[in-house]
């Protein structure tokens, strides 16, 4: 059969970060040049430690009342970071997303630093080139699990008083 493909062969290589420090403008300022709609927060080991979306920068600037220059991304991203490795295969990287309910993964290396990031988007495209036969079959009906997982999993949070 063929060889499953690895996480490494379709992730983004050019991940922009941001630190813990830093303030949400410049989070923000950075999925405003790159189109992208998260950021992961990394330390100075380059490991992944948050992950901070579009909606994370909204939902801190609402609840906290302030600018953005003011909030620093620790205080606004999720601390609970789910990774894969280079090596891993695109199936299991689905699974992942499935389990944790995200669409976007940090990509590590061996020391656990950041050298990627893989989306649901990346395994989407992936999955719809034919050439591969069985093996996109398998990886598109992971991509739509994911889909629904992620769907599934929408918590309506009440709004601040």
């Amino acid at each position: 059969g063929e060889t499953p493909m690895k996480v490494e062969q379709i992730m983004n290589r050019a991940v922009k970060t941001c630190r813990p420090q830093d303030s949400l403008n410049k989070a923000a300022q950075i999925m405003w040049e790159v189109p992208c709609g998260a950021v992961p927060v990394v330390d100075e080991q380059r490991r992944p430690i948050g992950f901070l979306t579009d909606r994370d920068i909204c939902m801190a600037a609402y609840t906290q009342g302030r600018p953005l220059k003011e909030i620093r991304a620790e205080k606004a991203m999720s601390p609970k970071v789910v990774s894969c490795t280079t090596d891993d295969e695109l199936g299991s990287a689905a699974q992942l997303m499935r389990q944790h309910r995200t669409r976007r993964l940090p990509v590590v290396n061996r020391d656990g630093a950041l050298v990627g990031l893989l989306s649901l988007d990346d395994l989407a495209c992936e999955a719809a080139r034919s050439l591969r036969g069985g093996v996109n079959d398998e990886l598109r009906s992971l991509v739509l699990e994911v889909h629904l997982s992620i769907n599934r999993g929408r918590v309506r949070l009440s709004p601040p008083v």
